[in-house]
């Protein structure tokens, strides 16, 4: 081979492990972790209504949804699979926003036979311990997010199943809406909560660690109430550093540049022992 076909081999070489490279660090730097939610950090101080046209910048997450284990009759009979969660937080407020399929708008429990529609979602009070997920343990609480159809919001504690009692003075506001009509009938919830609001038992969102996360949707016309209920496992926020970002995509780069430099190697190598033969 002369002298000219290495070196074209080995431009051809270095272009091709650029485009490899190329096309597979883009979707691993943006690859997260199964259980990961994305918290978008903003500047926008208006996300506070489902509507909010900052919500279209702020990615979505599709949290899966199973019955709860629990021993009250039915248990096992939920209708939602699915949650859709985004996530937001300024540099004062945390937003999260909660979507899910329901074809009725059940907002009313003054008839014994009818249930309200609700949704929760739920921290550890301690982050450094993940707690059992069927509202905590009485050595590992849960702060506790819930909003009603028929009672709007409430901010608990629970440290186990059936422990649960109301914050004196809650910190979380929500507002939610449902639209539609039929099987594209959608609630959308937006729970919010100052970083800096503190308390006894209650989560500390200033963190600079991942911060864990489960979700919870009854279905009122379907008779869910209690611990009939669709939850999901524990997924988290992502507040501190991780993987994924800058840091992740420059050991990405980092990994290309020794191919190139190896496949340079190479072929000068290639190059000169061409030339020693002639």
């Amino acid at each position: 081979m002369t002298s000219d076909a290495v070196r074209t081999a080995g431009l051809a070489a270095v272009l091709a492990t650029l485009v490899l490279v190329s096309s597979v660090a883009a979707p691993l730097a943006s690859a997260r972790p199964a259980h990961e939610i994305p918290v978008t950090e903003t500047e926008r101080a208006d996300l506070s209504q489902p509507a909010a046209a900052g919500w279209e910048d702020v990615p979505a997450s599709d949290v899966a949804l199973a019955s709860a284990p629990s021993g009250v009759p039915n248990a096992d009979d939920t209708t939602v699979e699915t949650v859709h969660v985004q996530a937001a937080r300024t540099d004062q407020r945390l937003f999260v926003r909660l979507e899910w399929d329901d074809a009725t708008r059940d907002v009313s429990a003054d008839d014994p036979r009818t249930f309200a529609d609700a949704a929760a979602v739920q921290f550890p009070t301690n982050a450094s311990a993940r707690p059992p997920i069927a509202m905590g343990g009485p050595g590992n609480k849960v702060n506790v997010w819930f909003w009603s159809g028929a009672t709007g919001s409430q901010e608990l504690l629970a440290g186990g199943a059936g422990s649960t009692t109301a914050f004196q003075n809650p910190a979380i506001e929500a507002n939610a809406t449902h639209s539609g009509s039929g099987g594209n009938a959608t609630w959308a919830l937006v729970y919010s909560r100052p970083l800096n609001a503190t308390g006894e038992n209650r989560t500390a969102l200033q963190t600079d660690g991942d911060l864990d996360v489960a979700f919870a949707v009854w279905n009122g016309s379907n008779g869910e109430r209690a611990g009939q209920k669709a939850v999901s496992e524990w997924h988290y926020f992502p507040f501190g550093p991780g993987p994924q970002g800058p840091p992740y995509e420059t050991l990405l780069w980092t990994v290309a540049g020794v191919a190139i430099v190896a496949v340079v190697g190479v072929t000068t190598f290639g190059i000169y022992r061409t030339r020693e033969g002639n």
